[in-house]
């Protein structure tokens, strides 16, 4: 838990819903030269979590999402890995053995993900054994419903306990800003996660619409700035669920210099959860360094 000084979370932070628009729409006609736009491509690729999170899943297809994380182009062996790999709990293992000797972390959502509906123990527990599978990274989900009902010392001291239970693992707290209603609500979750310990703030589960956007994005984005300018502690973030381009994956990384700094640009304070957008990316990759566009099926579909 932070050692800051706690604040009020029942006061609201007012946000200019018309002024978050604007600025994100300003940001996204910004030109990037040939050379950034390259580099832009390469350093989005490295901070995706390649994630595989359905009913169906197995070890032979979390293998195979492992083998495109270390080589996510064989006739481009020099592009960047992807910066993890997200799955259940009971796939941590499996993972963690595919990726032995990289430097790819291996996430694990828990606390009854996507819903959170789930008693604290069940939850502990969950992240407990994500952990002792060797997770580095844990996903958690808030209790929606009770941040919804002003419970916001139940939200926070939820995190607290969860952040404790991962060990040395990173807690990424997932806010799902798409049930959230309103972008105070979005700002008042991220302060609560933050000051409860979070090390990275996660817009969506990916499971329902709308998961992120560039304005919840933005308004997240300001919490962790404010916050870092009281703490001195950077926490990262993720925007995740429905990004799929490689243009809108350079407008985020647009935001992120903006509003926080080159700082954040890198793999351990900004991630995309957006498996797709990994060969939108590659292919982008492929006809800015060749001039030629490749089909989508030269890259696997993982």
């Amino acid at each position: 838990m932070s050692s800051a000084t706690v604040p009020d979370f029942h006061q609201t932070i007012p946000i200019d819903q018309i002024g978050v628009e604007e600025r994100v729409s300003r940001l996204n006609k910004r030109s990037i030269k040939k050379e950034s736009k390259v580099q832009g491509l390469k350093l989005a690729l490295s901070m995706i979590d390649l994630t595989t999170l359905e009913g169906k899943d197995s070890e032979g297809k979390v293998m195979q999402l492992c083998s495109k994380a270390k080589q996510p182009y064989a006739a481009m062996p020099d592009l960047p890995t992807v910066a993890a790999i997200c799955v259940y709990p009971n796939m941590v293992s499996t993972a963690k053995k595919a990726l032995k000797g990289t430097d790819i972390n291996v996430a694990s959502v828990a606390t009854a993900f996507p819903s959170g509906m789930a008693t604290l123990q069940v939850k502990l527990d969950d992240t407990k054994f994500a952990v002792d599978q060797g997770a580095d990274e844990v996903d958690m989900v808030i209790s929606r419903g009770e941040f919804l009902k002003g419970n916001y010392n139940f939200i926070f001291d939820e995190i607290s306990a969860i952040k404790e239970a991962c060990g040395n693992a990173h807690l990424k707290v997932i806010l799902e800003t798409g049930e959230l209603e309103t972008y105070e609500n979005v700002r008042k979750a991220s302060d609560i996660a933050m000051y409860a310990g979070a090390d990275f703030i996660k817009t969506s589960t990916g499971k329902i619409s709308p998961a992120a956007t560039q304005p919840v994005t933005l308004v997240m984005l300001e919490a962790i700035r404010d916050f870092y300018r009281e703490t001195g502690r950077m926490v990262g973030m993720k925007p995740a669920g429905g990004i799929r381009k490689a243009k809108e994956a350079l407008q985020y990384l647009v935001i992120v210099k903006e509003t926080l700094g080159s700082a954040w640009l890198t793999p351990s304070y900004f991630r995309f959860g957006a498996s797709s957008l990994a060969n939108d990316l590659l292919m982008q990759i492929v006809k800015q360094e060749t001039g030629v566009y490749q089909s989508s099926y030269y890259f696997s579909n993982d």
